[in-house]
């Protein structure tokens, strides 16, 4: 198998469905042997089995038994077929013409025998770019973000945007320590090293743990923009006002507790091993 392609449900039917079938655009002709499986958390309260089976029967359904988290999810699915490339796509992502963008990354993987990861550029819905590859942080740089420190500029701003990689132009393809886990093409021979996901993170954090784990093992994570795709993204654990945002938002209530896990097993002190 060339590709295993794993997208985790969360009541996202009708994005799942647009996502789907821009992917059959973008693997048409591409001459790849792919699995794509859908592992639904979500006890198909939304539909999705029966949409899956009227309009992408080729599609591998599958009931994670609950809601057991994004890692762990993936993880069910990834480990189900082995294929020389993995790819953990979110449900929101959209494959954009001019198409093979799958075959475009795994060559870059294949010419690029350092690289173990890969991730297009992702741009809003808009077309604008979204800052999706960052550098590791410490302590204080997620503080400062969901504290909200960092909106009157200052000491925390500057953090933050170190953080987020917004001195960096977005154009150029180079090795970052970090890259969002919506889009991550992944080789067989760095899973075989590091295993996949952490799925003790329940959500958040899972995706900059892995890419610390390939770095740490000598494994390099590449930004590629010359590739990208859309990702309709939104920030659903932030709110203006951040205690309020941990009162009443369980999404942030679990980023904070994949924020403290993160740096419970990894440190305080920051490290830096890409751009």
């Amino acid at each position: 198998m060339d590709l295993n392609i794993v997208i985790v449900n969360w009541k996202a039917k009708d994005d799942i469905e647009k996502c789907l079938k821009s992917l059959f655009a973008d693997l048409e002709g591409s001459g790849l042997n792919f699995v794509v499986q859908v592992v639904d958390n979500s006890g198909n309260s939304d539909g999705i089995k029966e949409m899956l089976q009227e309009k992408f029967p080729q599609v591998k359904y599958r009931d994670s038994g609950g809601n057991i988290g994004f890692g762990r999810a993936q993880n069910l699915g990834l480990k189900e077929v082995e294929a020389k490339y993995y790819l953990p796509l979110n449900p929101d992502v959209c494959f954009q013409a001019p198409f093979n963008t799958l075959e475009k990354l795994i060559f870059f993987l294949e010419n690029r025998g350092e690289a173990g990861i890969v991730a297009p550029q992702l741009l809003n819905s808009d077309g604008s770019v979204q800052y999706s590859c960052y550098r590791f942080p410490g302590v204080l740089d997620q503080m400062a973000r969901r504290m909200n420190w960092g909106r009157k500029g200052g000491f925390f701003s500057k953090r933050i945007n170190y953080y987020l990689m917004r001195d960096f132009d977005h154009s150029q393809s180079v090795p970052v320590d970090w890259v969002m886990g919506s889009f991550m093409l992944v080789r067989r021979e760095l899973v075989r090293e590091i295993g996949f996901f952490d799925d003790k993170f329940f959500m958040y954090f899972e995706d900059c743990d892995w890419c610390r784990r390939a770095w740490e093992n000598n494994w390099q994570v590449f930004y590629y923009p010359e590739i990208k795709v859309i990702h309709g993204h939104r920030r659903e654990t932030a709110e203006d006002k951040p205690f309020r945002s941990l009162i009443k938002n369980s999404l942030a209530r679990t980023h904070l507790k994949s924020w403290i896990r993160y740096f419970r097993k990894w440190g305080f002190r920051k490290k830096k091993f890409g751009k």
